[in-house]
């Protein structure tokens, strides 16, 4: 059974993640592994921000620094300040980061004043940390004053308290949409690794308007689409990692490598519909947890920033200074608002729906059972469709939400078909009014199809 790691989440803190999903930042360092050893490490930072308040709820910011170890065998002599501010506009004021006997969410913390913690409008900051022994510094987000992180406050949320999961009640899907055996036929699915250290499947998968299918097949170096039941390859020059992927209204390809042997750095590709390349493009930050389609675009939530940035304007790369810069707490939405998730521990969840630097609509989702990463969080007309997972020390299962104005208007579970490992935050897919799943098991991969209650 995977376990959720804390960085599991849809957006910003929602644990990006896993995002957003203890061990805070250095969960979020992790993701990446950590940094190459040698002479000279240089100095990275990791921050989980606290993206949505409850009134009259102290914030406490958390850091993890890593750098060069001391002479007298500690780990790390660093130190750095926060940059805040009340509201998202105005000068900042500087907080000298203190150095706490608790390393698990990070041992640099600075406790912001009430009047900041507890301003109407929220409260937006950045962080520079540094390494003493040789003078270099790591700013969070990478963006700086130009793109802060920002917090707002939910002062209106529907309160939801889920009980305690009942397990073994999942739902059958209306239909499996892809059925591929194992193996490097068109219509098949490629499979690597071994029964010791595991297999690799498809790694991730998309759905077009149409309704059309397109897993990402790495290991055989294709996409497939797949249309009334018939499979169509697209050759991708791409490596067999774990790689989130994604289909333009275009019908461009994007695939979201991790670094590799020959890559050191995470990049983003873009193939056009017969699978020629395009572009690619090197990440603003160090790793990421999440890609998806915006606007204008590619956009992915881009780690230790711990936001969403464009990858691309129209079809044209952006560079890594031009990501920083246009980095946002949340996923920007076609109608120009954003959704903002966060994930608290492992029993909350808190979403909202943003127009500039309002809160129009919110929820806080408190769970008697564990829950994990966030796989899925997306409008449905006037709904928000969210797909977590639940778990205890022996099971694991998906919960679907559909939420509107009242609470829940819809709820299931779905059995986690995971044999195969696949990229962590890539299993589901919503389009149109139906939710789509990417599973494997002995036989080969699959994808099923959840059709949902809810009127547009």
């Amino acid at each position: 059974m995977r376990r959720p790691s804390i960085r599991s989440l849809a957006g910003g803190a929602a644990g990006s993640a896993a995002g957003v999903i203890g061990g805070i930042g250095l969960t979020a360092l992790s993701a990446a592994g950590a940094p190459a050893l040698g002479p000279r490490v240089a100095v990275e930072g990791g921050h989980v921000p606290p993206v949505l308040t409850l009134p009259g709820e102290a914030v406490r910011l958390r850091y993890a620094i890593v750098c060069n170890p001391r002479d007298d065998g500690e780990p790390c002599d660093g130190s750095g300040e926060v940059y805040v501010r009340a509201g998202q506009n105005g000068p900042f004021q500087r907080l000298a980061l203190k150095r706490g006997a608790d390393s698990r969410d990070g041992r640099y913390l600075v406790d912001l004043p009430a009047s900041i913690a507890g301003s109407e409008r929220g409260f937006s900051y950045y962080a520079v940390m540094r390494d003493n022994s040789t003078g270099d510094t790591v700013t969070l987000p990478s963006g700086g004053a130009a793109a802060p992180e920002r917090s707002l406050p939910l002062r209106h949320a529907v309160a939801i308290g889920l009980a305690a999961h009942a397990f073994g009640q999942t739902r059958k899907p209306d239909a499996r949409a892809v059925s591929a055996a194992w193996g490097s036929r068109v219509g098949d699915a490629g499979l690597a690794g071994s029964r010791e250290l595991g297999f690799v499947g498809p790694s991730a998968f998309d759905v077009d308007g149409a309704g059309r299918v397109t897993p990402l097949d790495q290991v055989n170096g294709r996409a497939q689409r797949w249309n009334g039941g018939h499979a169509a390859a697209i050759p991708l020059h791409v490596s067999a990692g774990l790689a989130d992927f994604a289909v333009e209204p275009d019908g461009s390809l994007d695939v979201l490598e991790p670094p590799d042997r020959l890559t050191t750095a995470p990049v983003l590709r873009s193939f056009r519909p017969d699978g020629s390349a395009k572009w690619t493009q090197r990440l603003a930050d160090r790793t990421w947890a999440k890609l998806g389609v915006g606007p204008s675009g590619p956009v992915v939530q881009q780690q230790p920033s711990e936001q969403w940035r464009p990858v691309a304007d129209h079809g044209l790369a952006l560079g890594r200074a031009m990501q920083a810069a246009r980095g946002r707490t949340g996923k920007r939405l076609a109608n120009g608002r954003e959704l903002i998730v966060e994930r608290r521990d492992d029993a909350e969840l808190r979403i909202a729906e943003v127009a500039g630097d309002a809160v129009v609509r919110s929820w806080r989702i408190t769970g008697s059972t564990p829950l994990g990463e966030v796989q899925l969080v997306e409008p449905l007309g006037s709904h928000v469709v969210v797909v977590t997972k639940t778990y205890t020390d022996t099971r694991s299962e998906y919960v679907v939400l559909v939420l509107d104005h009242t609470g829940v208007s819809q709820r299931f579970s779905i059995e986690p078909h995971e044999w195969a490992e696949s990229a962590p935050l890539a299993g589901f897919r919503l389009a149109g009014s139906s939710l789509y799943q990417l599973g494997s098991a002995p036989a080969g991969a699959f994808v099923d199809r959840f059709d949902l209650e809810v009127e547009r």
